[in-house]
């Protein structure tokens, strides 16, 4: 295991919806709480250390599916690393506010895992 990629851990996974109202009473129902943030653009549920973010309109903005985000501390060498084990980078590294910065890797069969570095690691 590299240094990059020892510490991995899956604490974000995201869901595109198309009817934010919709989703959050779904949500609320399945996780048993409120979300802590309920935005147009983000709604995201803290259940432990596991963190559940619903997208709206994800969809129309790069996120065709579920997708789960690894929290590193070095968003580009972890991404050289993946890149070299058979990945295929998918979004480019993107601050999402706060100093977060955020990037999105194919696996070899397409499927979509994320990266995550900054103020919530």
């Amino acid at each position: 295991m590299s240094e990059a990629t020892k510490n991995l851990a899956l604490k974000l996974i995201l869901y595109p919806v198309t009817d934010a109202a919709k989703a959050k009473t779904f949500y609320n129902a399945l996780l048993g709480t409120e979300p802590y943030a309920d935005s147009p653009y983000y709604i995201g549920y803290r259940i432990g250390e596991q963190e559940i973010g619903l997208v709206p309109n994800g969809q129309k903005n790069g996120i065709p599916m579920p997708h789960g985000y690894c929290d590193v501390d070095d968003i580009k060498q972890s991404i050289k690393t993946l890149v070299d084990a058979g990945a295929t980078l998918h979004q480019d590294v993107r601050d999402v506010g706060g100093g977060l910065l955020v990037a999105l890797l194919k696996d070899p069969d397409g499927n979509i895992t994320g990266l995550r570095q900054g103020k919530s690691n």
